[in-house]
């Protein structure tokens, strides 16, 4: 038994339903199928998401717009369906579900209303789907995450799965035929609609491949395999075979926009292998992922990078002596709500890396200030415009000299580095470079490791 999820650009016209369809009729293993919002149909169109988030904010702040969205929306609905040639009372549907959601006044309460919104997307095309594989004589089924007993927690915008969600999701095993589900968005217990974080779908695939016990999880997208480095970076990267869910967890947090950092965790747990493949070639290999991996000749498996970090740089003389030095660091930023991602150290200095977004200027001045009142630093600093460069690789344990060859490659480009980092797994390197050089970077390292 399979569950296979589709992507945004997998589900974002009539033509590619059609290869939806023809991929899940060709494995009778596949019997759950997880589904996102209609993404862009080209490099001009908009995601449906997009266009509901603007949609709520409209709403929300009465403008004039709203009307023409909505009609946006449910447009790209019917181009589908008109696509498809189905019966067009499905779009009549879809349009009534979105206008009686917009007038069923939770306005009152925006993060729910939004949540609400947002995810309609995905939930108007689990609809469609079903009644498109129903009308061609196929036996399926529309499923309301709700009705599944999908519960989360009630978090909008970042919600978590309760754990006995996997037992009531394990009650669908008995049902018949080809069950579509949408994913990104679940219920709290007491009924309010709320969602994961952005790309949440592929969470939902993995939660409901770990509920009904599933031999296989299959994620179709737009890319054939998962690479080396991105390939709008990187002119025709390595494609990779095989990754650990370690190392598609740490590629996922870098930067790689195939999987959701999220994702990963609910199939780890029941020991589920992940399958990315291509919808547009279904038939190629793709990129299997699994708990071990078989050893290869490659140092590092991955390269990543992402954006949008700052730092807070603290100095003290003598710091390693002071006992909760670190801890009153971390209780400033608890109280602003931060989560810092990484802490690089010395002995009278530690860098402190949180995304850039985090807090407002006001915020961050602010929480400057208390940081150095609270420990009594020589210097307390911002650093912005930071990128977060990774080496992963279960391989980089076995292999001596991946930091160096990696350090001399930046050098050798001109890179600076503003500071680097190893996990204690020994998995990954981080290194932190200003923005502007971030390609060049990941190009950098790519050529001394690849080419």
């Amino acid at each position: 038994m399979k569950v296979v999820k589709f992507g945004g650009s997998s589900v974002a016209s009539a033509e590619q339903l059609v290869k939806v369809k023809d991929i899940v009729i060709s494995d009778t293993d596949r019997k759950f199928v997880i589904v996102s919002a209609p993404g862009k149909r080209d490099k001009a169109d908009i995601k449906v998401t997009d266009l509901l988030i603007d949609l709520a904010t409209e709403i929300l702040h009465d403008s004039e717009n709203a009307s023409a969205t909505f009609n946006q929306i449910v447009d790209r609905f019917r181009d589908t369906a008109e696509g498809l040639e189905m019966d067009l009372a499905i779009i009549d549907k879809i349009s009534k579900q979105l206008n009686d959601l917009i007038n069923s006044g939770i306005t009152a309460q925006p993060a729910y209303f939004t949540d609400a919104i947002k995810a309609f997307g995905e939930d108007a095309n689990a609809q469609l789907i079903a009644a498109y594989f129903s009308g061609l004589g196929y036996e399926a089924s529309y499923l309301n995450p709700q009705d599944a007993g999908l519960f989360l927690s009630d978090n909008p915008g970042q919600a978590r799965v309760l754990p006995e969600s996997y037992q009531n999701l394990y009650k669908l095993r008995k049902q018949d035929g080809i069950i579509v589900i949408p994913g990104f968005f679940g219920y709290t217990k007491d009924g309010k609609l709320v969602t994961f974080s952005r790309g949440g779908s592929d969470i939902t695939g993995a939660i409901v491949a770990n509920g009904v016990k599933a031999s296989m999880y299959e994620n179709f997208t737009d890319v054939s395999s998962i690479y080396v480095a991105n390939p709008s970076v990187v002119h025709n990267p390595v494609a990779i075979e095989q990754l650990t869910y370690s190392e598609m967890r740490e590629l996922s947090y870098a930067g790689f926009s195939v999987f959701h950092d999220e994702a990963l965790q609910p199939a780890f747990i029941a020991d589920i292998p992940v399958a990315v493949k291509n919808t547009n070639e279904p038939h190629a290999p793709g990129t299997l992922i699994t708990r071990t991996r078989p050893k290869n000749n490659l140092a590092i498996s991955g390269i990543a990078s992402t954006s949008g970090f700052a730092s807070v740089y603290i100095k003290k003389y003598m710091m390693n002596r002071e006992v909760g030095f670190v801890r009153r660091v971390l209780s400033v930023l608890e109280r602003y709500g931060v989560s810092f991602e990484h802490i690089v150290s010395g002995i009278d200095d530690i860098d402190v890396i949180f995304k850039e977004d985090a807090l407002s200027k006001k915020e961050l001045e602010e929480m400057i200030a208390e940081i150095k009142a609270e420990t009594v630093a020589d210097a307390v600093e911002k650093r912005d415009n930071l990128s977060l460069l990774m080496l992963v690789g279960e391989g980089m344990i076995e292999n001596i000299g991946n930091t160096a060859r990696a350090t001399k490659a930046l050098s050798n480009a001109d890179i600076n580095l503003e500071m680097i980092n190893q996990g204690s797994s020994e998995i990954s390197v981080m290194f932190g470079i200003i923005e502007e050089r971030e390609d060049d970077a990941v190009r950098a390292i790519y050529k001394e490791f690849f080419n």
